[in-house]
């Protein structure tokens, strides 16, 4: 059975990328949860040659209503060129944690944490 949600794949070239990527989304309400896998080893075609790369792989977890969106915000904050932003949609899923992803989706944006000093 469908859902509502989609799983998004952003590859990210280090880690100052990522965070950055992973804070707007949350703070833009674009994403429930951003998890950051690093040690991705990426072989691609690029211009005519094959590239190598390691890079932090962030699965973002969304609204499938938000696909413009997260492209969008992921196209602006992104230093690549050209950056991966695949979805996939989420088939099925605990309920409580569907739920948890819905209510953390929406178009208010939320306040980041102060920062210390």
């Amino acid at each position: 059975m469908a859902t509502q949600y989609d799983l998004c794949l952003v590859t990210a070239g280090d880690r100052a990328t990522a965070d950055r990527l992973t804070a707007g989304l949350l703070r833009e309400r674009l994403a429930a949860c951003v998890t950051a896998l690093p040690g991705a080893s990426s072989a691609y075609l690029w211009k005519g040659r094959v590239e190598k790369a390691e890079e932090i792989l962030l699965l973002v977890k969304t609204r499938r209503a938000l696909r413009g969106g997260v492209t969008d915000f992921v196209k602006r904050n992104h230093p690549y060129e050209v950056p991966e932003i695949i979805f996939a949609a989420i088939d099925a899923g605990s309920r409580p944690y569907l739920d948890w992803l819905g209510e953390n989706t929406a178009p208010k944006k939320i306040k980041s944490a102060p920062k210390r000093k």
